[in-house]
């Protein structure tokens, strides 16, 4: 026999849940009243209404003057069309419209290319640049029946570089006859290139190892047999060696070369990332590893094939003392039906290979986790598996809306992670319904009211829950956050948890299902800017961002999740900092101690923005920020300077869409 009151529970919740879902249909519609009411009332609108009315007066429906007029105004559209569409290829894609291309426009690829790569004048000034201590760098290149074009194509590009200290390392297991004779030819005009034919085609990796043998450089780069190397590459290699004398791993940012050789897709990658290697093989080109290193971790492994770079990778950076980043392209990856630059599907087994590289990697360093696959091709999924359940300490400053905080406090008793305390810190509520609530709230042993009696300050009031917490963990949050996925807190938990990380954030969205959150771009509008802003719930984000762990700058404080030990280290937030970015400079903190700020969709949660701290709106909320923004300047001013290490210098700091800085 059912149960009434197990059956009045479950209806309540079901009540309460179509509720929480009518909520946010009912936020949403008002915000598309109000853009309606907007437009309507705009100029432009009336303006257009007008010209219908006098349209329908002298050019009636269905009569021979409105036809004779529509097709006057289709040849005029035509041309402005075309115009139009001229000026749409120099320009790209508007904001709005980039989630739905998710890559650069030609042109204005091209126009970048002329800004910012030498020209024929300044690769003839490298040419005779003399470096104090000049580096012999060996080109790695495994070849196995490549085309006679791309092969040529490929030597020719080394042989062009303006730096001159090199040597190409060339092991040749093909069995088409075009090959041999070519590459001995080369061997023949440049004495610099070494050749070894090989009897049997060793694999990938083993192919790889026999050119590895012929190197005599300080460092290896490595360039497979149907790709090019920009004019420049080695000369830029050999100076970030100069600068950076005790590193040992070094990579640079890659295009693509389409079926006609135009330079497209551009890849600006961020600075050192290990969460984003673990997530996908960013490296990837041009990589290249002091010869001693790749010597002390064994050269390529069997058995990777197809992802015996990523391997490679991997243990380089397990073990490498510094690694650096070049943030210029030096490298054309060729796009042909053989090669996964074109065609993720034409090698497979790769992508296998690369989740157990992961994995290995994953064991050598003493992380306790599963790799599985990610949403596509070449992207992965690390689930960490979590040996303890640290008690985590949740702080929600709250004034008032106690039916905003009331679903708050809802997502968290749903979560899937149950080990936490939560406190909330009052300030200044008056309305009866809200302490009526917290009574109701500390009938829960996990809960506790905290009263902060002072002014308002966001960073002062987090710091005085903290010095409260009893958790390993501390969880800032927003008290307008609804959670969507039930194990949201375990995501955070399992990233907030491993070694090196300083702090995690979350994938926020507005209650329009539109990005509000993905991680934060420190430099964007002068201090700082979410990432992918406004793009669709669903928007795969440039470079797939959107769908995969990774290395951010700084996430936001409306849910972010810290070790105590770190934050008690750092100092906790900087009370200067009343309102506005206080979260921004807590993580720069955390960075500037050498932890790590990582960023994952696997936690995805509702944030309605601003709804109880209320717009800028006022001449002392105006004074306020600009003192914040000045104060963060003058902190943070050499960072700025630097620029974001996770956010190319080659993107545009007034947008969020990852536009090129094209000039």
């Amino acid at each position: 026999m059912d149960d009434p009151h197990a059956n009045l529970t479950l209806a309540h919740k079901r009540i309460a849940q179509l509720e929480s879902a009518l909520s946010r249909r009912t936020e949403l519609l008002e915000q598309r009243t109000a853009a309606l009411a907007n437009i309507q009332a705009g100029k432009a609108f009336q303006f257009a209404n007008t010209v219908e009315k006098l349209m329908t007066r002298f050019f009636p429906l269905h009569t021979r003057r409105r036809a004779m007029l529509r097709s006057s105004l289709k040849l005029v559209g035509g041309a402005v069309g075309w115009l139009l569409g001229k000026r749409a290829a120099r320009n790209g894609p508007p904001p709005e419209q980039r989630y739905l291309t998710e890559s650069t426009p030609p042109d204005e690829y091209r126009r970048w290319i002329a800004r910012h790569e030498p020209n024929s004048a300044q690769l003839e000034k490298q040419r005779g640049f003399r470096f104090a201590t000049a580096p012999k760098i060996s080109v790695v290149v495994p070849v196995f029946n490549p085309p006679a074009e791309y092969l040529d194509a490929m030597v020719k590009s080394v042989r062009a570089q303006t730096y001159a200290n090199w040597e190409l390392c060339l092991a040749d297991a093909s069995t088409l006859p075009h090959v041999k004779p070519l590459l001995e030819a080369f061997a023949k005009q440049d004495a610099r290139i070494k050749l070894q034919m090989l009897e049997n085609n060793l694999g990938i990796a083993g192919n790889s190892n026999a050119a590895l043998a012929l190197a005599t450089g300080d460092f290896v780069a490595l360039l497979d047999h149907d790709d090019l190397l920009a004019p420049f590459a080695l000369h830029e290699l050999a100076t970030a060696i100069s600068a950076n004398p005790q590193a040992e791993f070094f990579y640079s940012d890659e295009d693509k070369l389409d079926t006609a050789g135009v330079r497209v897709e551009p890849n600006f990658k961020p600075d050192w990332s290990p969460e984003t290697l673990r997530s996908r093989n960013y490296i990837c080109h041009l990589l290249m590893l002091k010869r001693s290193l790749v010597e002390r971790i064994g050269c390529f492994r069997a058995g990777f094939d197809g992802a015996q770079d990523y391997d490679l990778v991997l243990r380089a950076s397990e073990v490498a003392h510094r690694i650096i980043h070049i943030p210029q392209v030096l490298y054309h990856w060729r796009m042909h039906a053989a090669s996964t630059a074109l065609n993720k599907g034409s090698k497979n087994y790769a992508y296998d290979h690369g989740k157990n590289a992961i994995a290995k990697h994953l064991a050598r360093v003493g992380v306790d986790a599963s790799v599985h696959d990610g949403p596509s091709l070449g992207m992965y999924h690390v689930v960490y598996h979590l040996r303890s359940q640290p008690l985590v300490t949740v702080i929600i400053p709250n004034k008032d809306h106690a039916d905003i905080l009331a679903r708050c406090v809802d997502s968290l008793a749903k979560a899937s992670y149950a080990n936490y305390e939560l406190i909330v810190v009052e300030n200044g509520s008056q309305l009866p319904e809200t302490h009526a609530y917290y009574a109701e709230l500390k009938r829960d042993p996990r809960v506790r009211i905290l009263e902060w009696t002072k002014p308002f300050n966001y960073a002062a009031v987090n710091n005085f829950a903290a010095h409260a917490a009893r958790g390993e963990l501390l969880l800032f949050l927003n008290n307008d956050i609804e959670s969507i996925n039930p194990d949201w807190l375990e995501e955070l938990v399992k990233q907030a948890v491993q070694p090196g990380v300083g702090a995690v954030g979350a994938k926020l969205y507005y209650a329009d299902d539109t990005i509000q959150h993905a991680g934060i771009v420190v430099g964007m509008g002068g201090v700082a800017g979410h990432s992918h802003l406004n793009y669709p719930r669903r928007a795969p984000g440039h470079m797939q961002r959107l769908q995969y762990a990774q290395n951010v700058a700084a996430v936001t404080g409306a849910c972010l999740l810290m070790p105590k030990s770190v934050f008690d280290e750092i100092g906790g937030f900087d009370e200067g900092f009343v309102l506005a970015f206080n979260d921004v400079d807590l993580c720069l903190q955390v960075l500037a101690k050498g932890y790590r700020i990582v960023w994952t969709p696997d936690a995805e949660l509702y944030h309605l923005e601003s709804k109880t701290r209320g717009p800028e709106d006022t001449e002392e909320k105006q004074k306020r920020f600009k003192r914040e923004y000045d104060l963060f300047h003058l902190k943070w001013g050499e960072f700025l300077k630097a620029g974001d290490p996770y956010y190319s210098r080659n993107f545009r700091l007034d947008r969020p869409d990852f536009a090129l800085n094209a000039g």
